[in-house]
């Protein structure tokens, strides 16, 4: 898998510029150790999974292309398809749940995709999306089980061990839980002295269990946090994050607030939930990074309204 990284780096060099990573005093202030951020809400949709979806359309053959491709998604995957067709000029459906706040349709359409709301969960989107598929042809993309996805986002952990080799531990942010096993396959072969730590939204702690559990489980959906929202876990990335993730946190929906305030005010930075949550995990167990050289990824900057009307305050 780790050739599959490499060569989607390849691939998107031609298309994405390396994102920043940064430090902040207060952040390190708060945080107490040292602090980098990679600012992956820098992308053109605003979030680290572009490189996922780009790196999948430029893989398909012509023929692939023609039929299309369909998706379940409420955050940044449904975007990272989106331009990823618009770059291709492949067709692109994204089917949300019914109760998807209209902005999250209008940014997939703004891309030239279409967007389905239907439904009352996740659940329902993907059993939505099966059913298109089987009657189109369009290839079914799982946000959580597409080697291609993987590939592609793990191009962010190999800029960030590239440019410092030297650090302790990477945390990340967990839904599907792609990011986190990219970032195990990329330090077990960059710097197998580092150790990657996701986290997960206490409300929402599927893949948190799962890798507890050794096995796939189911758990109630309640996070308010789009981009970690996810009822199950699964089945690709848990099969890795089982053997090389040295710990998995779970915080609460208020302290992921809490970082989103912390980096508007200390890192000048407009992080949506999901994006804060690896800095949440920081300031939630400080005994635990005390010491110790820090990369948090910031994996999106699309706040939703409600996260922006909170930013000054509970």
């Amino acid at each position: 898998m780790i050739d599959d990284i490499r060569a989607a780096r390849e691939l998107l060099s031609r298309h994405l510029p390396p994102t920043p990573m940064w430090s902040y005093p207060l952040v390190d202030r708060a945080a107490g150790t040292s602090v980098l951020v990679k600012h992956e809400n820098t992308q053109p949709v605003g979030a680290f999974k572009v490189r996922g979806g780009l790196t999948l359309l430029a893989g398909m053959s012509a023929a692939e292309r023609e039929r299309g491709t369909v998706t379940w998604s409420t955050g940044n995957h449904a975007q990272s398809l989106a331009y990823a067709g618009h770059v291709f000029g492949v067709k692109c459906t994204v089917v949300m749940p019914g109760g998807t706040p209209a902005g999250k349709a209008e940014a997939v359409e703004a891309w030239g995709a279409r967007a389905v709301r239907i439904g009352d969960s996740l659940e329902d989107a993907e059993r939505y999306a099966r059913q298109h598929a089987e009657e189109t042809g369009a290839r079914l993309i799982s946000p959580g089980d597409t080697p291609e996805l993987l590939a592609g986002v793990g191009t962010v952990y190999l800029e960030i061990l590239e440019a410092r080799p030297d650090l302790d531990a990477i945390v990340v942010p967990v839904g599907s839980g792609t990011g986190a096993a990219a970032a195990c396959l990329v330090a077990a072969e960059v710097a197998p002295h580092c150790a990657v730590i996701a986290v997960q939204s206490s409300a929402s702690p599927a893949a948190h269990d799962s890798w507890r559990a050794g096995e796939i489980v189911e758990r109630p959906n309640r996070t308010a946090v789009a981009g970690l929202a996810t009822g199950r876990g699964f089945a690709l990335p848990q099969g890795v994050l089982r053997d090389r993730l040295a710990d998995f946190l779970l915080v609460s929906d208020g302290q992921i607030a809490e970082a989103r305030r912390l980096l508007a005010t200390a890192a000048h930075t407009l992080a949506e939930g999901a994006g804060a949550a690896a800095l949440a995990g920081v300031l939630s167990r400080p005994e635990l990074f005390t010491g110790r050289r820090v990369a948090v990824v910031c994996t999106g900057g699309n706040a939703d309204p409600a996260e922006l009307a909170t930013l000054s305050g509970p």
